[in-house]
């Protein structure tokens, strides 16, 4: 089996003077960074992690985040990093499950995690040269899903995992030496996680910031030389804003958008100052990304094909695999998928059969092998036997020039089962369109059926801890 030592110890090596992070106006090269993860690596062996050992971070990005993971790596440890936007009721089940052997937490985090030491001055000056080659079935994370219904599953993500996915992601976007990526997304979240090892595989920068602001991003992007970013449609409508028509300049190559679909007028924008927005569709289970779309075909109008090396399927309720244009369930296999849930057996069980990730997605596949992903299984809405999805219908809704965002739930009616109520948070300085102005704007794409039996105008959609929708929360307001 094949093993893999530490990218940070072969970038020290190979271009020990190259750029390889910079936080809140310090730098790193490969070699700086490898002495600072050295001397995490001999902090935790002072207190005896080893091989297998968990250690639980509640934190917001930090450098010291970066030099932990590596770390980790270094000792066969995992890490298992919790939302630092959870309560500290929220925390405690989740820091008990994995039952780890060091808990750390920046400064005022540290009161809503039981247990948690200093991560800022856990280090000394020892410094260690353990370095473990790690195996591709190796754990390195174990990462809690956001929860929107039940209680959170920690999915647990290998060496090869990360691995795959860099090289899947690199494929599908073309060759770029020392790519420098622009890290707004949390670290605790795939997303982050996937940008902190995909640079160092690639010998490239992590451009990390301890959280999004459009301002400290376009800087990045103007002044920083960053080449990619990852960002979802608010994020990218923002960085807009903030630019105003300015052009982006030409060491910025792309942005992968996430997180759903993303308005036509909003991918013209962006194509305007010459930003390629990339659409992408992926989750934790599967390591980042699944599907996204290439350089060179980009639409806007799809989720894009498979990474190189990764399988998409469309399977009907019964196992049969669906062809173009036809919707169903999406699965999905490759070396991305990981190893299961932690301690989860039945629910590891469930989503992990013949090889195949069970996404829980609707969605279908056209003639090019291109993803458009429908809805999540329970989001779907059965209107007199007619199947909705949200994800259609918030589309056109998002497309309309007063519209900042909006979302669709189904409620339960007398008539026809189900219906669809739409939450529609508007644009600043802008009316409210008239209740005949956006059911006309709808029939313009959409069938009768799918027009929305209500439009609730909202200050703000409801977000969970992780920025994910809570689509129950809304039922209960339309339903009430």
């Amino acid at each position: 089996m094949t093993k893999f030592g530490c990218p940070i110890r072969e970038g020290a090596s190979r271009h020990p003077d190259a750029e390889a992070l910079t936080f809140a106006g310090r730098s790193w090269s490969y070699g700086a960074l490898e002495v600072e993860v050295r001397r995490w690596v001999a902090a935790l062996e002072a207190r005896g992690i080893g091989a297998g050992h968990r250690v639980c971070v509640l934190a917001t990005n930090h450098a010291a985040c970066v030099f932990l993971f590596w770390a980790l790596g270094r000792l066969g440890a995992v890490l298992a990093p919790l939302n630092a936007r959870l309560t500290r009721a929220e925390l405690e089940p989740l820091a008990q499950d994995v039952e780890p052997s060091l808990t750390l937490a920046l400064g005022a985090l540290r009161e809503r995690l039981v247990g948690a030491e200093d991560m800022e001055s856990f280090v000394g000056e020892a410094s260690s040269d353990t370095c473990v080659e790690l195996e591709e079935g190796e754990p390195r994370v174990v990462l809690f899903t956001s929860g929107t219904t039940g209680r959170p599953k920690g999915a647990v993500l290998t060496e090869g995992n990360f691995r795959a996915s860099s090289r899947g992601s690199a494929a599908n976007l073309g060759e770029h030496r020392a790519p420098r990526w622009l890290g707004t997304l949390p670290l605790f979240h795939v997303g982050g996680l996937a940008m902190l090892t995909r640079t160092a595989y690639e010998g490239g920068c992590l451009v990390l910031h301890e959280r999004f602001d459009a301002e400290a991003a376009c800087r990045a992007i103007d002044d920083e030389v960053v080449s990619h970013a990852s960002l979802v449609a608010t994020t990218l409508e923002r960085v807009l804003d903030v630019r105003a028509g300015r052009r982006v300049p030409e060491s910025f190559k792309l942005a992968l958008i996430g997180g759903g679909p993303v308005p036509v007028p909003l991918l013209e924008r962006a194509r305007a100052v010459g930003l390629l927005a990339l659409q992408t569709y992926g989750l934790t289970e599967a390591c980042s990304q699944v599907t996204t779309e290439r350089p060179s075909d980009a639409d806007g109008r799809t989720a894009g094909p498979p990474l190189p090396g990764t399988e998409v399927r469309i399977v009907g309720e019964h196992g049969d695999v669906r062809g173009p244009g036809q919707e169903g369930d999406i699965e999905v296999r490759g070396p991305t998928v990981m190893a299961g849930y932690w301690r989860r057996p039945e629910a590891t069980s469930e989503v992990l059969r013949d090889g195949w990730l069970h996404t829980k997605d609707l969605g279908m596949l056209d003639a090019r092998g291109c993803l458009t992903v429908l809805s999540r299984r329970t989001d779907l809405i059965v209107r007199g036997g007619e199947n909705i999805y949200p994800a259609e219908v918030e589309a056109v809704l998002a497309n309309h020039p007063s519209v900042q965002e909006a979302a669709v739930v189904g409620v339960r009616d007398a008539r026809w089962g189900e219906v669809p109520v739409a939450f529609v948070v508007l644009r600043v300085g802008q009316p409210s369109p008239q209740v005949e102005e956006m059911e006309a704007w709808c029939r313009q794409s959409l069938a009768g059926f799918k027009l929305p039996a209500r439009f609730l105008w909202v200050e703000a959609l409801p977000r969970n801890a992780m920025g994910k929708l809570e689509r129950p929360a809304l039922r209960k307001a339309a339903e009430e």
